[in-house]
């Protein structure tokens, strides 16, 4: 295994994600189906919807079906 020399983690590093805080953003389609691509924000994802079509920008966790 390769050593990246002079560096050691901190405890956040070390940490775990927890997946109930991985959201994403998507664009949802007035007939069901998220747009096929990705957002970095939601803003984005506002820019790029067209409410007036029926789109809705939505938020979900893909990883898993928690309670958010």
């Amino acid at each position: 295994m390769a050593e990246i020399v002079g560096w050691s983690p901190t405890e956040q590093q070390l940490e775990p994600d927890d997946v109930r805080e991985q959201i994403s953003v998507g664009v949802l389609l007035p007939n069901g189906r998220l747009a096929g691509r990705s957002f970095a924000s939601r803003a984005e994802a506002e820019a790029w919807a067209r409410p007036e079509d029926g789109e809705q920008v939505v938020e979900f966790n893909a990883i898993c079906d928690c309670d958010m």
